[in-house]
């Protein structure tokens, strides 16, 4: 197993990730709860939110593994890689055939990339988090007027 060097990420992009995702997940939820459209559609399109957002970080943790020595099953690889496809083209399939505005069409497919995309940078931050391992003081060369050379010593 060889590991890979990794750094931490900020927390602007952890906190931009899960706010990407959130934000994805709610317009969906919110415009599937406001779409008037069968119940068994709403469950449908639901359904494809979840197993979307399953098979992207599934995708994501078999690519990572594969990068880093992790052995992972070329079934499995494959499935994933599968399972996105499928995915993506059933939400298309879905949108395609919908009675709906060519704008909610469009917000649908928008706020399903945005969320899937999302889960893998999600994951992704998870992954480097728990690589970097706990957060420890900075190293003394980050703060160079406190070296030596131009440490203030205390008036007499």
């Amino acid at each position: 197993m060889t590991q890979t060097p990794s750094t931490r990420p900020t927390n602007a992009f952890v906190g931009a990730s899960w706010a990407a995702l959130l934000a994805g997940s709610l317009a969906f939820g919110v415009g599937l709860w406001n779409a008037r459209l069968a119940l068994s559609e709403k469950g449908f399109y639901l359904t494809l939110l979840l197993y979307g957002l399953f098979a992207a970080v599934s995708l994501q943790k078999s690519v990572r593994d594969r990068l880093e020595g992790i052995p992972v099953s070329g079934l499995y690889f494959a499935l994933s890689w599968i399972s996105v496809g499928g995915a993506l083209v059933l939400l298309s399939t879905g949108l395609w055939n919908a009675e709906l505005a060519r704008s909610e069409k469009g917000f649908y497919a928008m706020a399903y990339a945005l969320s899937l995309f999302s889960a893998v940078a999600v994951q992704k931050n998870v992954r480097d988090l728990e690589a970097a391992g706990p957060r420890l003081a900075p190293p003394a060369e980050s703060f160079p007027l406190l070296e030596e050379p131009y440490r203030v010593t205390p008036p007499r």
